[in-house]
């Protein structure tokens, strides 16, 4: 699922084989439910049930499925004020099954030969500046221009970069820079990882075997720089880390998702996923977690928590007509919240057009006061014909 990332993934994987360059001029007209409906499955493993997750291998890839990814995103501040989001994301995708599903790779002839295609997306929100940039990168697997290993934990594509600091995997340096705007941070681990749905296997609808092994590091302190045009601002803040790896795809009745990642401050963490199925309604499926101050995280179901919307917003580039505003409740906390982006426009225009950006959380828990920040996903809402 969780998310425009495999899509991104599975389509634009053989052309990254052609080309190690940003497209010129993304052109964003495909399906989503319809190209994670057409993928073979066969040879690769599957999520079907739990499993017992392990630190820091986890961290690593997984070769043996079609598709993973390594998802950071987190809301910044300087000392006066001044406002950022940032969000950078690495892809993997197999273009073809490790031989029944041994770990060993044949010996290749060319030292270009790759079973992997990387793709990668940055971008930066300025919110004072009202401005949202957006860069992708692609590459194939080899030789050494993308990949990701477990210890020293790194992920990487050419010099864009999550990586260990020192021999741990925590704390984590993220680096990349796209013309005249950079990122620079140290993320901490913060609360222990949060395993997302059924002792993290998420699944995704009825379908055996559509799901995905699925973990989240909720509330990462962040400190570093980030740069915008010629000048570099000191901020820090907080980052969330989304980790899953997966083969299937989409139900065939789904069309696309809306993804919550939320940090109030009471030190609580909301994640919330809405898939979205062709007649409107939200499929059964949806589901979330939260993560009390002491880490310990509880499942949310469907009947656990109303989302409505509030707005919307029409993308001048796509014709895209997105939400832009929501009201989320959750009565077992008596938890009643309006999520408000910090800018309408945060819609990435890249090989797949979609909105991801920085939030900001107002309302009432239990009748106090509270506020949060965080990110939202929206994938699945079709460009306005032309």
């Amino acid at each position: 699922m969780r998310r425009i990332r495999i899509l991104l993934v599975a389509v634009t994987g053989l052309a990254a084989l052609a080309c190690e360059r940003r497209p010129s001029a993304p052109q964003a007209s495909l399906s989503v439910a319809g190209a994670l409906r057409s993928t073979d499955n066969t040879g690769y493993a599957r999520a079907v049930e739990p499993r017992t997750f392990r630190f820091p291998a986890d961290h690593g890839p997984h070769p043996e499925f079609r598709t993973e990814w390594w998802y950071y995103t987190g809301n910044l501040e300087t000392a006066e004020g001044r406002r950022f989001g940032f969000q950078l994301t690495f892809f993997r995708s197999a273009l073809a099954p490790l031989a029944a599903l041994a770990l060993e790779v044949p010996a290749r002839a060319s030292r270009w030969a790759t079973r992997e295609a990387w793709l990668a997306h940055f971008t930066v929100t300025d919110v004072a500046g009202e401005r949202f940039s957006s860069f992708e990168r692609w590459s194939r697997g080899a030789p050494g221009l993308a990949g990701a290993q477990a210890e020293p934990f790194q992920v990487w594509l050419q010099d864009w970069q999550a990586a260990a600091v020192g021999g741990e995997t925590f704390p984590l340096r993220l680096k990349a820079a796209e013309g005249d705007l950079g990122l620079d941070l140290v993320l901490q681990q913060g609360k222990r990882p949060v395993l997302q749905g059924e002792r993290g296997l998420s699944r995704k609808s009825a379908e055996p075997g559509n799901a995905s092994y699925y973990y989240s590091l909720t509330r990462m302190p962040a400190s570093g720089t980030v740069r915008v045009g010629g000048e570099s601002f000191r901020v820090s803040g907080l980052a969330w880390m989304d980790r899953e790896w997966s083969t299937s795809s989409l139900g065939a009745d789904q069309v696309g998702w809306d993804w919550f990642a939320l940090q109030l401050a009471d030190d609580s963490e909301i994640m919330l996923y809405r898939l979205r199925r062709t007649d409107g309604t939200a499929d059964p499926a949806s589901q979330g977690s939260l993560t009390g101050a002491d880490g310990s995280p509880r499942t949310l179901r469907l009947a656990d928590f109303t989302l409505e919307d509030l707005d919307r917003w029409r993308s001048p580039r796509s014709g895209a007509s997105y939400p832009a505003r929501w009201r989320l409740r959750i009565p077992s906390e008596e938890l009643e919240v309006e999520v408000r982006p910090v800018l309408a426009d945060q819609e990435l225009d890249v090989s797949f057009r979609y909105w991801e950006g920085a939030v900001e959380v107002l309302g009432t828990r239990r009748g106090e006061p509270v506020r949060g920040r965080g990110y939202v996903e929206l994938a699945g809402y079709p460009e306005a014909s032309r």
